[in-house]
């Protein structure tokens, strides 16, 4: 495990640092000091808002979690999940991916529920956290004014469309394995068990465990309150992005003009956020990457803003939206007396532990 993580990071280092290379190169007269006052000059009332957003954005996710509790632990309250959630966004943000297991194996652990169950809720998740923003992207790009302005307002439509066919995709993909998720599941474990020793088993125990993911959506009206609060708290997500933008086109000053204006519509800033949903796939612990760099573009070649803005603009949007939250995750997992690393390497081992637990099928 800890050799393929070796290698997983080495090709994102890689990777990341010829994106750096090529961004950096196109902006050949960058003005270090005009980015420096970019960034000084950026309305911080405007940053705490934003920042009090994401936080909400994350009490509302622990109160989704509770709903997808509610069938297996219907006395869970959300207050009690906050911790949890915080906890390991905190770690995710810090260890990168291999701290994604972090929450999930927190929330079974407070609850004393299989580790598999809760994996299975947080794939789930996922679906409703793309299904929630594409259905913003949507509405902004079909149906709002402002999109309409943009040069590459067909580009704007084409995502839309790009992450409304891989909800579609998922959302098939989810009947299909609530309805027959173990007739799959063998299937699967058959075809591939050919191609590597034990790759058959794992994706077949994936698919179990998403199954059981499923079917703690128990009934219409909590598959509602899900949906709600998903498109409640994506909204937010994109309030925040706002914000951020809003700082920095408050930040003007007459007697310097090369502090301009930031003020990008909150209809097309949810093209911000999908370039950094795409972004964050490629991270490092700690510094990211990936999502600064997708942002920064978009707002260079889409947007038309100076690359010392863009820059600016890039980096404060992941420090809010992605790092913002460790300050208070730290103090709850100190006052918890846990070790992040020591969870990292615990949720993995559990998730071996349940591949072990699950004999393949006959």
């Amino acid at each position: 495990m800890d050799r393929k993580r070796t290698i997983a990071t080495g090709v994102v280092l890689v990777v990341l640092a010829v994106l750096v290379y090529i961004q950096f190169r196109t902006w050949r007269n960058f003005h270090w000091e005009l980015f420096l006052s970019q960034t000084h000059h950026v309305n911080k009332v405007h940053i705490l808002h934003a920042v009090a957003l994401i936080y909400i954005g994350y009490v509302l996710r622990a109160i989704r979690w509770k709903i997808f509790l509610r069938p297996v632990r219907p006395q869970a309250t959300s207050t009690a999940l906050v911790a949890p959630t915080v906890i390991g966004f905190t770690g995710l943000a810090l260890l990168g991916r291999p701290g994604e297991l972090i929450r999930p194996y927190l929330i079974a652990r407070h609850e004393n529920l299989p580790f598999s169950s809760q994996l299975g809720v947080w794939a789930v998740e996922r679906i409703f956290d793309i299904g929630a923003f594409t259905v913003l992207l949507v509405l902004a790009a079909f149906f709002a004014t402002a999109p309409k302005r943009l040069a590459l307002h067909s580009l704007f439509q084409e995502v839309a469309l790009a992450f409304t066919a891989l909800v579609v995709g998922l959302t098939l993909g989810a009947i299909a394995v609530h309805r027959s998720g173990e007739l799959l599941a063998g299937w699967v474990e058959r075809r591939f068990s050919r191609v590597a020793s034990n790759l058959g088993h794992r994706v077949a125990l994936r698919i179990r465990e998403f199954r059981d993911g499923l079917n703690t959506i128990h009934g219409t009206s909590s598959l509602l309150q899900v949906i709600a609060v998903s498109l409640v708290m994506w909204a937010m997500i994109a309030v925040s992005y706002k914000e951020v933008t809003h700082a920095y086109g408050t930040a003007c000053d007459a007697a310097n003009p090369d502090v301009c204006t930031l003020e990008i519509p909150q209809t097309q800033v949810l093209l911000l956020m999908g370039s950094s949903m795409v972004g964050s796939l490629i991270q490092l612990p700690g510094v990211g990457g990936g999502s600064q760099l997708a942002t920064i573009s978009m707002l260079d070649h889409v947007f038309e803003v100076k690359p010392e803005l863009a820059a600016s603009c890039g980096i404060m949007l992941w420090l809010v939206t992605f790092v913002g939250i460790v300050p208070v995750g730290l103090l709850l997992t100190h006052r918890e007396r846990l070790s992040l690393r020591t969870l990292s390497a615990e949720s993995h081992q559990a998730e071996e532990a349940a591949v072990t637990a699950s004999p393949p099928s006959a």
